[in-house]
């Protein structure tokens, strides 16, 4: 009889897991979905709603409506086919044409970010390029957007930007965008030297090379 008790018990243990398992799903799904609703108050969306996002382009959206709001010139979102590497342009308030390339990345963004906003600053006939990222950057995502003089605004950023939207401190967000980047020059220093060092150079290559070339 103390079995049968004892199975029972465990029966319904399991049964309300899997209840609690599928309400709890349900809840998520719904929560995930609200970015895709056309109406949504773009000051109720959090840091988490943004990670909840199921693809990039819910990003973009989320990112275009917001600087529509901050009042800025010239915004328009791009053709996600052919977008050549930005995903939303405005103009700021030096009256200089900006590019950003929207990241919804949950692991740390890459050096191809920096490479895709840059490239594609000319064909936009922009003077600025920024990568606005929901994580974090590698090192050498960095170091290259230091190099090129490309604006990075990460997952902080991003927050601190949420949070000052919902204050209606517009000055703030902007002040954040329109900051300087980051800048590495010794690269571009090096270059005036009538020497150029290598750098990072595959001495591995050179040696094999070699090898065949003395054959």
């Amino acid at each position: 009889m103390f079995g049968y008790i004892v199975f029972a018990f465990i029966i319904l243990v399991c049964v309300g897991i899997f209840i609690g398992f599928i309400i709890r799903n349900k809840t998520t799904s719904k929560r995930a979905s609200l970015p895709l609703e056309e109406n949504y108050d773009l000051k109720a969306i959090d840091i988490s709603d943004i990670d909840l996002m199921e693809d990039g382009s819910e990003f973009e959206m989320y990112l275009y409506r917001l600087f529509l709001e901050l009042g800025y010139d010239g915004v328009y979102k791009t053709v996600g086919a052919r977008d050549f590497g930005a995903d939303v342009v405005f103009t700021d308030r030096d009256g200089i044409r900006n590019v950003i390339q929207a990241k919804r990345y949950t692991d740390p963004v890459g050096i191809s970010a920096v490479q895709e906003v840059f490239s594609c600053m000319r064909y936009y006939k922009a003077k600025k390029a920024i990568v606005i990222a929901s994580a974090k950057f590698t090192e050498p995502c960095e170091t290259l957007a230091g190099v090129n003089h490309v604006k990075l605004l990460d997952r902080d950023d991003l927050i601190s930007m949420i949070e000052a939207f919902k204050k209606d401190d517009i000055r703030a967000i902007k002040k954040l965008i329109e900051a300087e980047p980051r800048m590495i020059l010794e690269s571009w220093s090096e270059a005036n030297n009538g020497v150029l060092h290598e750098i990072k150079k595959d001495y591995k290559a050179e040696k094999y090379a070699k090898s065949l070339m003395e054959k």
